[in-house]
């Protein structure tokens, strides 16, 4: 045993803190720090080199010293009430154990071959949740691939939950992957490839073109489609695999697609708004040198659309079975091992790290009406007060976007000729017994006064503007540095002198729209990461995916700095770890009003919510309207729709509606005394609710509420499978 010659090593040579054990490798230098008795973070660096970067994720920890360490037979054993790890020298590999010495992850590898990758053995019966928020409908993260990036609709939050009793938090913002290092590949990379478009234009016209690839998924890439637009786009050939085995496809998908390989359907007809695409993934066999038919159909549904198939290279069965986490640009490997037993407490050792979520206010957990847009002062008054009038129970209405001047975004100023009196506006909303939350985006038009104020103080991204991007509204924009403490504090006051002080601190929460920054969908990697740097720390490719959370402190501190007593709401289209700190809630996103996905919520909701963020809602019925839906030949299936989405949403954290045009609220819905009025009613009152609402009642939606062993009025007892 050389315990004691090894902690003096350590002292000696690294000057470590007391919780602090480094570990010298054939594979580089590996450090263990003691967090708690059952959180234990790792670093690694190839050259010894350990980063101080300050994290954005984990807040500073008091360590622990109340820990063992031997060193034999070439391992270093640590030993904690509640974990132990082993450090092995020769080739750096790293195992954990639970305080009775049975294994939770095995075989741990730390590598730095174009990026930093964390990998772990994984038992076959072993799960993983996590990961964000994301929309291919995956719960159990075995075995399959994410991209971590933010985008809307898309949720990115590095930390993984095992079923096994731990959860790893890495510390890491830059792209990532889970289950391998490797990114997807174009067809042609992995394949012999033999594909044809057809593609028919809005006149009739066929036009062909020979395909190398299928990669039209971003704004410069579908400069390569022939000149549209398009009513249909067939792609169909073959593609011949040059191994034997199961291929893992993505696809990229705006408007309608579907898709047959070897004659069998992999994805069904699947739609999403033109604008703003979803990735669907599965799984075919392929055999060695077989020409397999694919055939492909696209109807784009927009001016401008977007589709992509791309494809993983084959894997070994033990490497895809593996924890697999892999960073474009950090500075060492960095992640902490959060044991427990449980999902609550691996939850809430997540939570010891990035922060507690504080109480949220209690109006927060009823249900909040939205659409977009309310586009005056009367019509968002007058809005609340036909529910008060139908004895219908809202807590909370939302003002969406587009309330200041059209030139004027980011202005923070209301359009006087529509919101004559805002003070009144909210006065009125609370005599109701409302609350009032309003969009403010970290976006602005580049002739506001407050952005030439933050790019005078050096906190403005000034590449869109000198690139001359414009928003689709055909303005010219950018974003603000909320990476820069300084800039976050700017932001703060100027939300401040426009509309929280200035309306007599009456506004009661916060809607924190496109925060992954979103200076406009379906942008080019590189070229996104381009126009927003550098930041205040360094640059977008190292800080690319924690936007929403340094946004969020902005707010958050800022409105606890001129109003210490009152809880502070917000609520972000994006999110990362550590936001739950803020008192912040994250939604969905820009998803479609259909069937597809209504049913993707739940994998989305439920991983984000093992993410160790708590709130989470989506917008109820889909944002973005399906054009069949404009039909009133359709109301059918639409009240459907919206009913059995309000029933589900009545059993997430935030129940909140939203949505384009048909408006949203409960009578543009359905007409009363319907099936589908009186069973949205139902899930809104609460199973506990009295039959009638006094005019001027908060609701109190219990835990109880729409229990699902009672009927919901009007409305059958069998659900739809979604």
């Amino acid at each position: 045993m050389k315990r004691l010659s090894l902690i003096l090593l350590v002292l000696a040579l690294s000057c470590a803190p007391r919780n602090r054990v480094a570990v010298k490798t054939d594979a580089g230098l590996v450090r263990l720090e003691v967090v708690s008795p059952e959180i234990v973070r790792v670093s690694a660096a190839r050259d010894g080199k350990f980063s101080d970067r300050k994290s954005l994720a984990v807040l500073p920890q008091k360590g622990c010293t109340d820990f063992e360490v031997s060193d034999a037979m070439g391992v270093v054993h640590l030993t904690t009430k509640a974990l132990a790890v082993d450090v092995y020298k020769a080739d750096g590999s790293i195992r954990f154990y639970d305080g009775e010495g049975n294994v939770l992850a095995d075989d741990g590898r730390v590598s730095f071959d174009g990026g930093t990758a964390v990998s772990f053995a994984s038992r076959q019966d072993e799960a993983f949740y996590g990961l964000g928020q994301h929309q291919a409908g995956e719960l159990d993260h075995k075995g399959r691939r994410e991209e971590l990036y933010q985008y809307n609709t898309k949720i990115s939050v590095p930390f993984v939950l095992s079923s096994k009793g731990y959860g790893i938090l890495f510390d890491a913002y830059s792209y990532s992957r889970w289950g391998s290092t490797e990114p997807y590949r174009q067809l042609g990379d992995v394949f012999d490839l033999d594909l044809e478009g057809r593609y028919t234009t809005s006149d009739g016209k066929v036009l062909t073109q020979k395909e190398d690839s299928l990669y039209y998924e971003n704004e410069w890439a579908i400069k390569n489609l022939p000149q549209g637009p398009f009513s249909k786009v067939t792609y169909e050939g073959t593609i011949t695999a040059r191994e034997t085995g199961d291929y893992h496809f993505i696809q990229y998908y705006a408007g309608f697609q579907s898709t047959s390989i070897g004659g069998k359907e992999v994805m069904s007809r699947r739609w999403r708004p033109a604008w703003n695409p979803n990735s669907s993934k599965y799984t075919v066999h392929l055999e060695k040198g077989i020409p397999t038919p694919v055939v492909i159909d696209w109807e784009p549904d927009g001016d401008v659309s977007y589709i992509g198939l791309r494809v993983a290279p084959l894997e070994t069965p033990e490497q895809e079975s593996r924890l697999t986490f892999w960073s474009e640009c950090e500075p060492m490997a960095d992640f902490y091992f959060i044991a427990g037993g449980s999902a609550d407490k691996v939850i809430s050792g997540y939570r010891k790290l990035s922060g507690k979520a504080p109480v949220m206010p209690k109006w927060a957990l009823g249900f909040w009406q939205s659409r977009e847009r309310y586009s005056t002062q009367e019509d968002l008054v007058g809005t609340l007060a036909e529910f008060r009038r139908r004895h219908i129970p809202v807590d909370n209405i939302v003002q969406d976007w587009q309330y200041w001047e059209d030139d004027q975004w980011g202005s923070h100023q209301f359009d006087a000729s529509r919101y004559p009196d805002p003070e009144a506006m909210l006065d009125s909303v609370h005599a109701m017994h409302g609350r009032f939350m309003i969009s403010v985006w970290p976006k602005f038009y580049t002739n506001t006064d407050n952005y030439k104020e933050l790019k005078a103080a050096g906190y403005a991204y000034t590449h869109a503007e000198e690139d001359g991007l414009e928003d689709w509204l055909g303005h010219r924009q950018s974003f603000y540095d909320a990476y820069a403490e300084g800039g976050r504090k700017m932001f703060w006051d100027q939300m401040d002198r426009n509309l929280y002080s200035k309306f007599g601190k009456k506004i009661d929460a916060w809607w924190m729209d496109a925060s992954e920054p979103n200076l406009r969908d379906c942008l080019p990697m590189d070229y996104f990461k381009w126009l927003i740097t550098p930041n205040a720390l360094g640059t977008s490719t190292e800080y690319l995916n924690a936007y929403a959370l340094v946004n969020a402190e902005a707010i958050y501190d800022g409105q606890r700095s001129v109003d210490p007593d009152k809880r502070v709401f917000l609520l972000t289209r994006n999110g990362f770890a550590g936001l739950q700190r803020y008192s912040t809630a994250s939604w969905s996103g820009d998803i479609g009003t259909s069937w597809e996905d209504f049913r993707m919520q739940a994998a989305a909701g439920l991983n984000y919510s093992m993410s160790g963020i708590p709130f989470w809602g989506m917008d109820i019925g889909g944002f973005s309207v399906m054009s069949k839906f404009y039909d009133s030949a359709n109301a059918p299936e639409w009240q459907e729709l919206q009913t059995r989405w309000h029933q589900a949403g009545a059993f997430v954290p935030l129940f909140r509606t939203h949505g384009q045009w048909p408006r949203r609220e409960l009578w543009n819905i359905a007409p009363e005394g319907s099936k589908a009025y009186e069973s949205i009613l139902y899930y809104m009152n609460g199973s506990l609710a009295p039959p009638l609402w006094p005019a001027l009642c908060l609701s109190t939606r219990q835990q109880a509420a729409a229990s699902t062993s009672r009927k919901a009025p009007g409305m059958t007892s069998t659900p739809v499978n979604v």
